[in-house]
């Protein structure tokens, strides 16, 4: 992995999250795993037999499957892609045995059959797929999820942060734009910039555990 050019703490100014993109914890049918707990008993059972797929290295769906890996104590192999086309299109062989990706990539196939879910890597349940349970349920704590935010660079004036910290609150509580969110996946969220960057300070340090747990340090 190359190292960012920039520094995602320190050279923005938080002005509000806007929401979530849930993934979604899916295995080929083929997979005799209906539940997660199941699905991690298979793992152990059968040590480094099972593949994790994801549309390349770094890429969160990488990133979502070595925080499985590592919370469930589980040796599963990471294959990645050049895009989540080649990814899905293995997955849906059963050339791949189990992602955790996009609900919003997946849920066509989940509906139609082509995938199981068998958890959704919110801490809540998603309306989208709303008897499906979270991974957290099984695996406590277990979060990973698109978190998408906006943000100013560094030293942007506090009068303007709060006008579009305001702004977008507003547009965020419409209620077709709520709508519309939904039927993305997208759950909306707004709030503070201080709680904005609290999110982005725990993210860092959370992921930066599992890049460097999974061998992944920057160049």
């Amino acid at each position: 992995m190359k190292k960012l050019p920039y520094d995602p703490v320190f050279d923005f100014a938080p002005v509000s999250s806007v929401g979530t993109v849930p993934n979604v914890l899916v295995v080929h049918p083929s997979v005799p795993a209906k539940k997660v707990k199941e699905l991690i008993a298979l793992a152990k059972a059968k040590p480094g037999t099972l593949n994790f797929s994801s549309s390349g290295v770094g890429a969160s769906s990488h990133l979502a499957g070595e925080l499985f890996k590592s919370m469930a104590a589980v040796d599963i192999t990471h294959v990645p892609y050049k895009g989540t086309g080649p990814s899905l299109q293995d997955l849906l062989s059963g050339t791949i045995q189990m992602a955790i990706d996009s609900i919003n990539v997946l849920l066509p196939h989940i509906k139609s059959g082509g995938l199981r879910a068998l958890g959704v890597s919110t801490l809540e349940w998603n309306h989208s797929l709303p008897d499906l349970p979270t991974i957290s349920e099984t695996l406590p704590g277990f979060e990973a999820a698109a978190f998408v935010y906006i943000t100013g660079r560094a030293g942007t004036p506090r009068p303007i942060i709060e006008r579009l910290n305001k702004a977008i609150n507003a547009t965020l509580k419409e209620p077709e734009v709520r709508e519309r969110l939904l039927t993305l996946g997208f759950t909306a969220a707004g709030g503070t910039p201080e709680k904005l960057d609290a999110r982005i300070k725990s993210e860092t340090v959370k992921w930066k555990k599992v890049i460097e747990a999974a061998g992944l340090k920057p160049e």
